[in-house]
């Protein structure tokens, strides 16, 4: 094309005007091709000139980034960009004038998290660096399909250890359990003075073998085939029974909570017992992350994908390295955790058709979002009323009735 309008330029002073309105035509052309191009990509495309200003940008990078404003071109880019860490970012790369390659974002998209990975490289023509251009991508399909493999397959290694874990120490720890109620026996039996000494190491035997026992257990759950049995289930009233149950706890940690739960939600069909489950889990790692106290708040609600259940806390949040780990099997952080809380959740997710997220800030807090699905009838009510909005009357056949 720069061959073309090359050639053309050298002609224009030979030209005729119906040639000139021929070429404008064809230059008008070409550039509407370019931008439907452009606009049909999937990925983000931002071109900014030497002084950061947008010159030229697509759809997909309009949605994908913000961008929040409309005089984009007249400004530098990251001043219309509405997430503070991406502005950030794009402000002290172009800065510097350096060239960096897939760093990714997660930002909250309607109770979920999206995660676009973000290339910079220079704009160079003629040998000369004449601004940036900026590759914007969705990825957190892809992320998703990497965790979920590498989660199926740590669950494999897990069977197959959980296994041998039960046959080599849960018997083993039954009989010292037995053992150890022997010896209470035989000291009760006895008028030694230091026996009072003894019961207390014997006392601290017992503790070891009952958190060993969790473990095993713990371990045995997280690989069982689960027998999921759904009942129609009042999702609202199930959790305002768990939190009632778990109110003594959370005043002691000196947590405020809030509920929110939406009358929106529709019975599900769900597992109480398992369901309980994860949500306590969560629960409990959300008390874990506020020693000093803090807000817990547990809301329910409608998204475009199901019912959304959150957990959220101002808790330490975790740090953004550990966020793609936190569902694999043994990973903790905790000095006596397991590791497989947080497995067993997303377990329990899965098990019900459903998807579990979750969005952390270092030092600001945490939120797990569950989402579940609607159940038949309600999927079959949206579709009927999709179809209906979409046959309006302008849309009928001539002769059709109304």
């Amino acid at each position: 094309m720069r061959r073309f309008l090359e050639r053309a330029l050298a002609k224009a002073p030979r030209m005729n005007e119906e040639q000139i309105r021929r070429l404008l035509d064809i230059l008008a052309d070409e550039n509407e091709r370019m931008g439907t191009v452009l606009d049909s990509m999937l990925d983000g495309i931002v071109v900014c000139d030497s002084a950061h200003r947008p010159t030229l940008f697509n759809k997909s990078a309009e949605r994908l980034l913000p961008l929040a404003y409309l005089d984009v071109y007249d400004r530098p880019v990251w001043e219309s960009v509405s997430d503070e860490e991406i502005a950030g970012f794009l402000r002290e790369t172009l800065e510097s004038e350096e060239t960096r390659m897939d760093r990714e974002f997660a930002l909250d998209a309607k109770g979920s998290t999206r995660i676009v990975s973000i290339t910079i490289s220079p704009l160079v023509r003629e040998q000369r660096i004449r601004g940036n251009l900026i590759h914007v991508e969705e990825v957190t399909d892809k992320r998703r399909k990497e965790a979920q493999l590498r989660r199926a397959e740590n669950l494999a290694s897990l069977t197959t250890l959980a296994a041998g874990v039960a046959h080599e120490i849960k018997n083993p720890l039954g009989s010292l359990s037995i053992h150890v109620q022997l010896m209470r026996k035989a000291l009760k039996a006895s008028c030694d003075e230091r026996s009072g000494t003894i019961h207390r190491y014997l006392d601290v035997v017992d503790e070891e073998i009952d958190r060993l026992n969790r473990i095993v257990v713990d371990f045995l759950f997280a690989v069982r085939p689960m027998d999921i049995q759904p009942r129609d289930t009042d999702l609202n009233g199930l959790l305002s029974d768990l939190l009632d149950f778990l109110a003594p706890e959370i005043e002691r940690a000196e947590v405020r909570l809030e509920r929110d739960l939406s009358p929106a939600v529709p019975r599900l069909r769900l597992d109480p017992r398992y369901m309980k489950q994860a949500v306590l889990n969560l629960v409990q790692n959300a008390l874990a992350a506020m020693p000093r106290g803090g807000k817990l708040t547990l809301s329910t609600g409608r998204g475009d994908d199901g019912i959304l259940l959150t957990v959220a806390d101002t808790g330490t949040g975790i740090p953004e390295e550990n966020l793609p780990k936190i569902f694999e099997p043994y990973f903790t952080t905790k000095e006596t955790g397991t590791g497989l809380g947080l497995t067993l959740t997303f377990k329990i997710v899965k098990e019900h058709g459903g998807e579990i997220a979750v969005r952390s800030r270092e030092g600001e807090g945490t939120a797990f979002t569950i989402t579940l699905p609607l159940p038949p009838a309600e999927r079959r009510l949206l579709s009927h009323d999709s179809a209906a909005g979409e046959r309006t009357p302008e849309s009928r056949t001539p002769g059709e009735a109304s």
